[in-house]
């Protein structure tokens, strides 16, 4: 299959059914991986800090630091959610907070070190965002705050704070947050420096399919020059409880066809990407069975906590038994994976 371009991405969002895209999607998912094989990570979202100055208007998360539910998370109750992950056969935690100003390097390097000499477990952690407010803090480069956390115990980094990649959307959502540039920087630099990273994708909120065209094509060309992305991640705006919503109570979440379109769009277009995940988290398990069939091939984690979607106003839950069903049922093997893909076990 050619490569698609832009200009055809967009007209394809635009004109295409939603059996063509699921019948393209399909068809590449098979091409690469041919086996019928599913595959989930068992891992915890971990927020280390509620504590945030970018004051994004899609996001319910945040709190300023005066707020009373305000929190910086204490070694303790940091270990007492490792040690249950653990538990329940965990091998990773996503380790993300806001970007919080009264944190600098320092308090990050003593955490990864106390996770490290404490748990056998790998640390996804840290997003551009968080990195790249480092650096600035710091008076370092992003390289050099990369290599310190590397050192320190840092192993792979989520593709979190990207949101769109598309910056006439990023300046009235986000104006306070990174840019565009500046999240593929820290990215290229971290794969570099041979750190593999996840990229993820918001959409439904003030984008429009060029937007999220151009989201797709930031991330397929630094995939091109670097190869260090292990998956992609498509999911959707949730507005409940954000200042967006407040701003605009017409504003809705996209709708499960919208959803799909844009997870297969993501399969077809991410020709160098291996991995597509589906996102149970805002659309529900049933969709995210469906979203097998339009590309996809994973379906993420177990999560077994997540609090950012979960501010927002949406929480699905679903057990390992559950997320193994739901994974059988949809005609897949499901397997237990690690960070990077690999199988751990077939079940």
């Amino acid at each position: 299959m050619a490569r698609l371009n832009k200009s055809e991405a967009i007209q394809m969002l635009k004109e295409a059914s939603i059996f063509e895209f699921g019948k393209t999607a399909d068809t590449v998912r098979k091409t690469l991986h041919p086996q019928g094989i599913v595959t989930f990570i068992v891992d915890r979202n971990i927020n280390y800090t509620n504590i945030c100055i970018n004051h994004c208007l899609f996001c319910a998360f945040w709190r300023t630091k005066d707020h009373p539910e305000a929190y910086v998370i204490s070694k303790q109750e940091l270990a007492r959610k490792i040690e249950e992950t653990i538990d329940q056969g965990g091998t990773q935690i996503l380790l993300q907070g806001g970007v919080n100003p009264d944190l600098g390097l320092d308090f990050y390097i003593e955490m990864l070190r106390f996770i490290k000499e404490n748990f056998k477990i790998h640390v996804h952690g840290f997003s551009p965002p968080e990195i790249y407010f480092l650096s600035q803090k710091e008076g370092l480069s992003i390289r050099e705050i990369l290599k310190r956390l590397k050192d320190a115990g840092l192993d792979s980094i989520p593709g979190g704070g990207a949101e769109i990649l598309s910056d006439r959307v990023r300046m009235r959502q986000s104006p306070n947050k990174i840019n565009s540039k500046q999240w593929l920087d820290v990215m290229r630099e971290a794969h570099v420096l041979g750190m593999k990273s996840s990229a993820t994708m918001m959409f439904g909120s003030l984008d429009e399919d060029e937007d999220v065209v151009e989201h797709l094509e930031a991330v397929r060309s630094l995939q091109d020059e670097t190869g260090g992305f292990t998956a992609f991640i498509p999911w959707s705006f949730q507005p409940w409880n954000t200042d967006l919503k407040k701003e605009n109570s017409e504003l809705m979440p996209a709708g499960a066809i919208k959803y799909l379109k844009v997870l297969a769009l993501s399969r077809i277009y991410l020709d160098n990407v291996k991995n597509i995940q589906v996102s149970w988290v805002t659309q529900g398990v049933k969709i995210a069975q469906v979203g097998l069939r339009f590309g996809a091939n994973d379906f993420g984690s177990t999560m077994l906590e997540e609090n950012v979607v979960k501010a927002a106003g949406v929480c699905y839950r679903v057990s390992m038994d559950e997320l193994i069903q739901a994974i059988r049922s949809a005609g897949f093997k499901p397997c237990q994976r690690d960070t990077f893909y690999n199988i751990l076990k077939f079940l």
